[in-house]
């Protein structure tokens, strides 16, 4: 038996619950890997039993093969061979109007708010100013691209020297091959700042690693001439942003290194990362004073409220619930007062009381609908991190608790050297 350790801590911190996501998302992630592998290995044993079988003398029997040595394959793999996101990309293209927006609305991949600080930080992240604008999709296919915003609506159509991106005669690569890329759209120059590569080429990136995609998107992006200043037939530049690893210099140069573009906040991303849709803890927004002008909800004329406001998702039990996956419940209203038409409701918070950072009481006052253009309701995470800064500009004290989050406000403010 190992000696005793007299230096170990008496008491382990507590593990947060967005450590623990992350720590859960990993484990799937390289499971999924582990059972690609295993599919692959059975298709290949199968292929070459079927040519050792070809080479057989023909006087010996035939030997049929034992079903269960074949690979499981999706319904959608057996008739095409293709991937199931390739298969619903295709698909999408083919779709109209709100199917269409409803469709492209649950594509991109959602950070969290950073509520502590990740394990292994500087040598498992990456991190980047985000610039302000519109987040979106930009898709290049059949000689023209389209971007869609974050609910699901177009944004631009225009010609681009994205692959397929536009109708000239010097299109390289076949004619049904698609790209994907993961956008923000900076009004002020009027450029595609690219943040990430989902699809090049018809080539999926889904389920690669953060690391190997914002390789591939540097190495491949300058190749086409996207790049390049607008055009006849490229109508709006891109360009990729600055990416760092998360030490000191890196954490410095995107939070105070000077920028083409408007900040609005650092977003991270674990090296390990797939791109998965909807809300992950494997990607994470953090924002402050310093490095945005949206940190926390504002009127219309830029003044702070009284009292924050957040967006809930009605379900037909008349529950309230948050975008995280599992969802957050919030409380849940009478379903009398229940309307069908309602989708997304906006609730003022009244009073909130967390314990070990943990959900505990909520007083929420119902104040209406949400337009129409809101395609989720808030994250956990964003409201937690929003009512403790709020709560740290004086503007109202709240019972918080929020032990983690105010670790990683000292996190930064040390590494930032703030006063």
């Amino acid at each position: 038996m190992a000696p005793h350790d007299l230096r170990r801590p008496f008491k382990r911190a507590a593990i947060s619950d967005q450590q623990r996501r992350r720590d859960l998302t990993l484990q799937r992630q390289a499971q999924g890997r582990r059972d690609a592998q295993q599919q692959a290995r059975c298709l290949a044993s199968t292929v070459l039993s079927l040519q050792s079988q070809s080479t057989q003398p023909e006087y010996e029997p035939d030997i049929e093969l034992e079903p269960e040595s074949l690979p499981d394959l999706l319904p959608e793999q057996e008739e095409s061979g293709a991937s199931s996101k390739d298969l619903d990309v295709r698909h999408a293209s083919k779709l109209k109007g709100a199917e269409a927006r409803k469709w492209f609305a649950r594509q991109l991949m959602l950070p969290e708010w950073m509520i502590d600080v990740p394990d292994c930080l500087a040598q498992d992240w990456y991190v980047f100013a985000r610039p302000a604008g519109k987040r979106c999709f930009v898709v290049s296919s059949n000689g023209t691209t389209v971007s869609r915003q974050r609910n699901g609506s177009i944004l631009h159509r225009f010609p681009s020297a994205l692959p397929n991106g536009a109708k000239t005669r010097d299109v390289s690569g076949p004619s049904q091959s698609y790209s994907i890329l993961d956008c923000i759209f900076h009004e002020p120059d009027q450029t595609y700042y690219v943040i990430d590569m989902v699809c090049w080429r018809g080539y999926s990136l889904y389920d690669c690693t953060a690391e190997f995609r914002f390789f591939w998107l540097n190495s491949k992006l300058g190749e086409t001439g996207a790049c390049s200043p607008p055009s006849f037939y490229h109508k709006y530049r891109f360009s990729t942003v600055p990416i760092y690893n998360c030490d000191q210099s890196g954490l410095s140069s995107a939070y105070t290194g000077a920028l083409p573009y408007v900040k609005d906040g650092l977003l991270f991303y674990n090296k390990h990362a797939h791109y998965q849709t909807g809300n992950t803890p494997l990607a994470l927004v953090w924002k402050d004073e310093n490095c945005s002008q949206y940190v926390i909800d504002t009127d219309s004329k830029g003044q702070v409220p009284s009292q924050q406001q957040v967006v809930l998702e009605l379900q037909d039990d008349g529950k309230l619930i948050t975008s995280d996956d599992p969802p957050v419940v919030f409380g849940c209203l009478d379903l009398d007062f229940i309307q069908k038409e309602i989708f997304y409701v906006l609730l003022l918070v009244m009073e909130v009381e967390f314990v070990d950072g943990k959900l505990e009481k909520v007083d929420l006052h119902y104040l209406g609908k949400v337009n129409r253009a809101r395609a989720f309701p808030d994250s956990y995470s964003k409201m937690l991190e929003a009512l403790i800064l709020y709560e740290k500009k004086g503007k109202k004290k709240l019972t918080t608790g929020g032990i983690q989050i105010s670790y990683a406000i000292c996190f930064f403010e040390h590494a930032f050297s703030l006063v």
